[in-house]
């Protein structure tokens, strides 16, 4: 089915969307999808045979941002999981081919550590993914949301953190002199980039991970710079001033990244020469990136076939039992 001598292709994170859930964005989060509506709606044949003609084999389905992650506790929860009910239909269409990820209420912690352990045991969800701050205002390091964190270490399922707006002051202190010329420069021309990888700093920061070891999160799009930023943080706030912490330790221990709209031969080796190679999963950002370039980019990179095989299907099957 592949155009890689035969070999699995595992797409981990691969958008669509839920007009229920989409019928809330407001804002900013409203244009997010823009051109690409259509294909973000279609999770049927038409996305089916794309994946055929790019030489890929699952798709592992995840709500486009912001999700349910600006939606009050109340709407969230029954946003999330009539949408992940939905989801599971949708995947059990075409079981070998498509899989999912969860949406998670993240305004209420306690329902959504409940939905997460649902959606992997009763609908056979991989894992969850959270889209920036809940609310549009809170990271999802701070204690209130830990419990999500402590689930998902007892499943053994990954947290996907992807990307969302930016807070909005942070958007007009940094970004907003360029938006009308530049909309992306919000979203993955840098705000994208600049939101996630704070993220992941307070993750590592935050204790989570001491507290619960056996977690395991993924960051899309090669790790959002913070593999090629890892030593200096780690050197940073490991000096005398600071409280200290295993920074770079934890990160390469408990991180996983994603080539997912990244199809950069020089970053990819930065990733691996960091992190290692077991901790590089195979995705490309369906649709806002195409999905015909990432195979074949691919299959054209310098890199050995068993290392190769580890990124395109091997890790994702380890990581998310496939």
């Amino acid at each position: 089915m592949t155009i890689l001598n035969g070999q699995r292709v595992i797409a981990i994170e691969e958008h669509y969307y839920d007009p229920d859930v989409t019928a809330h964005f407001k804002g900013g989060d409203s244009k997010l999808g823009g051109r690409i509506k259509d294909d973000l709606y279609e999770v049927g044949a038409a996305r089916v045979k794309s994946m055929d003609e790019a030489g890929i084999d699952v798709q592992v389905l995840s709500h486009g941002a912001p999700s349910t992650q600006k939606m009050d506790a109340e709407t969230g929860v029954k946003v999330a999981t009539a949408a992940n009910d939905k989801l599971h239909q949708i995947c059990q269409a075409f079981p070998d081919r498509l899989a999912g990820f969860a949406a998670l209420p993240t305004a209420d912690p306690k329902a959504s550590a409940d939905e997460l352990e649902r959606a992997v045991d009763k609908l056979g969800f991989k894992g969850a993914m959270v889209h920036g701050l809940t609310g549009g205002t809170k990271f999802i390091d701070q204690k209130e949301f830990w419990p999500i964190f402590e689930r998902a270490q007892a499943l053994d399922v990954p947290l996907y953190i992807h990307p969302g707006l930016p807070h909005e002051a942070v958007i007009n202190a940094y970004l907003a002199d360029y938006l009308d010329r530049f909309p992306a420069f919000a979203n993955a021309g840098w705000g994208f980039t600049m939101e996630t990888a704070t993220a992941g700093i307070r993750i590592v920061l935050s204790g989570v991970l001491e507290k619960y070891p056996d977690v395991k999160i993924i960051l899309g799009h090669l790790g959002e710079t913070l593999p090629f930023l890892v030593w200096r943080i780690d050197m940073a706030i490991n000096r005398p001033e600071n409280n200290g912490v295993p920074f770079r330790d934890l990160f390469c221990r408990n991180f996983y990244i994603t080539t997912s709209g990244f199809f950069s031969d020089p970053a990819l080796l930065c990733c691996i020469q960091e992190m290692g190679v077991d901790h590089i999963l195979f995705a490309i950002d369906y649709p806002f990136v195409p999905n015909a370039p990432g195979p074949k980019w691919m299959e054209s990179l310098m890199l050995n076939a068993d290392d190769k095989a580890k990124i395109l299907h091997g890790n994702s099957e380890r990581l998310l039992k496939m």
